[in-house]
C-alpha cells in the first residue's frame, strides 16, 4: 500500500493510493471515523485489522475516492516528531567523491556517521525549495531511500530491525555546502528552512522484500545525475537501525534517511550546483518520484 497526506477542496487528509494508482482513497472514509487526520498518529495507532480494511480496500476504489489530478501532495510527514535522523558517506562511490572536500576523516570511517537535519515544516512532491542563494551559493541535492519507523523500540537487535519498520519513502537532502564546511557540524547547513523534502507516499514495507534492494536516481532538469541501488549501501538498514538504537528510543514516525550515493552536485570538477529554476527529481522504483522546482 502506498499511503499519502493530501489537500482536496481545502481540507487536509490521508488516504491511500488505489491499485492502479489513478484514485485517492480518504483513509477516514474507510475506516469510518475521522480518528486519523495525522500520518504520526496513524503509523502510531493502526492496527493489524484496519490496516487488513485498507488493503481490502484498495482494489476497489468504486467507494468515495477523489481522481489523483483532483488532489494537492503534502509530505507524508509535515512534522516529525524528532529531527530527522541521517546516516552520512554510507555508499561508497559517494564517499570517494567527497574525500578531503568535507573531512578527511571519513575515508577511513568504519562505524556509522550520524548526523540531524531540524525542520519545522517537511515539503512535499511539486513544492518550491527555497534556494537561500543570498546566505550560499553552494546548494545541492542528495537522492536517498528513507525509512519510516512504525513502532517504539531501544537496543533493537538486528534480527528484530524490520518488526520496527513502517515504510519507506524518497528523501531529498537539500545541503548548503558552503554553510556545511564553514560550520564544520553539518546541522547547519542541512537545516535551513525547505530543505528536508519527503514523499510522495510512503510505501509500506509489505511490499518490499526485506532489506530493499531498489534503482535509486536523481535527476536535474531531465538530465541523471545520480544512479545506484540500495543493495550499495555501506552499512544497511538492519545495521542503521540497531546501532543508532542503542541507548535511543526510536518512536513511531521517525524518519531515518540512510545516505546518497555518488553524482551530487560539489563532486563534479567544477560542481555542478542548483540554480534557481531547475527542476529535481528523485525516484525509487517502486515508490514513485518526488519532483521539486528551486525557487
Amino acid at each position: 500500500m502506498k499511503f499519502l497526506n493530501f489537500i482536496h477542496e481545502s481540507r487536509q487528509q490521508i488516504g491511500i493510493l488505489s491499485a492502479d494508482e489513478t484514485k485517492v482513497l480518504p483513509v477516514a472514509n474507510l475506516l469510518s471515523h475521522e480518528r486519523y487526520c495525522d500520518m504520526n498518529r496513524f503509523i502510531e495507532q493502526v492496527t493489524a485489522a484496519e490496516m487488513a480494511i485498507l488493503l481490502q480496500a484498495q482494489g476497489d476504489s468504486h467507494g468515495k475516492a477523489f481522481k489523483l489530478e483532483e488532489v494537492t501532495f503534502l509530505p507524508p510527514i509535515l512534522r516529525p516528531k524528532h529531527d530527522i535522523i541521517c546516516v552520512g558517506v554510507n555508499y561508497a562511490s559517494h564517499r570517494a567523491e567527497t574525500t578531503g572536500t568535507l573531512s578527511s576523516n571519513l575515508a577511513t570511517q568504519e562505524r556509522p556517521v550520524y548526523f540531524s537535519k531540524r525542520t519545522t515544516r517537511i515539503i512535499g512532491h511539486e513544492e518550491e525549495i527555497q534556494g537561500f542563494f543570498e546566505l550560499d551559493a553552494d546548494l545541492d541535492y542528495e537522492v536517498e531511500l528513507a525509512v519510516i519507523i512504525g513502532k517504539e523500540g531501544r537496543n533493537i537487535v538486528r534480527e528484530e530491525v524490520e518488526d520496527y519498520i513502517f515504510g519507506y519513502s524518497i528523501f531529498n537532502d537539500i545541503s548548503s555546502r558552503r554553510l556545511q564546511r564553514e560550520h564544520l557540524q553539518w546541522f547547519k547547513g542541512k537545516s535551513l528552512d525547505t530543505y528536508s523534502v519527503l514523499g510522495p507516499v510512503i510505501v509500506h514495507k509489505s511490499a518490499f522484500a526485506y532489506p530493499p534492494e531498489v534503482e535509486i536516481e536523481c535527476r536535474v532538469n531531465g538530465e541523471v545525475r545520480q544512479h545506484s541501488n540500495t543493495n550499495l549501501l555501506i552499512h544497511n538498514i538492519a545495521t542503521i537501525i540497531s546501532d543508532f538504537s542503542q541507548g535511543i528510543t526510536l518512536e513511531p514516525g521517525d524518519i531515518i534517511a540512510t545516505g546518497t550515493p555518488s553524482g551530487v552536485g560539489m563532486g563534479f570538477k567544477p560542481p555542478r550546483f542548483l540554480k534557481k529554476g531547475d527542476v529535481v527529481e528523485c525516484e525509487i522504483a517502486g515508490i514513485g518520484i518526488l519532483r521539486n522546482r528551486i525557487g
